[in-house]
């Protein structure tokens, strides 16, 4: 096929959100099952899976960000305790404000 040519920058920016999300699924799998089994019936070599776990585990969000993307360097220890600890301050906060409004149409009957 003359003048077709597959390179990087011809990638179709939906190829690296496919791509991501497949490499997310695939390590929660591996999560669940263990990474020989989910690498065999992924059909996939066992080595890029447990790369891909390792990834997630020193950049967490941003492991997989497709081709293009720059990733940050990975958050130190701290800073993963103050963004679980906002998350969970979030959530709290969204809990309080559900329970405010359950209150408040209990106390207009």
């Amino acid at each position: 096929m003359e003048g077709y040519h597959r390179s990087a920058e011809c990638k179709h920016p939906k190829s690296d959100r496919i791509n991501k999300e497949f490499k997310e699924e695939a390590v929660k799998l591996s999560d669940e099952i263990g990474v020989k089994q989910a690498a065999a019936q992924l059909g996939i070599p066992y080595y890029s899976l447990a790369e891909r776990r390792q990834k997630r585990k020193a950049f967490g969000d941003h492991a997989f960000v497709g081709s293009g993307i720059r990733r940050d360097a990975p958050l130190s220890e701290n800073e993963r305790r103050l963004m679980k600890e906002i998350a969970e301050l979030r959530k709290a906060n969204e809990i309080l404000k559900d329970a405010l409004g359950f209150f408040a149409k209990d106390r207009k009957r």
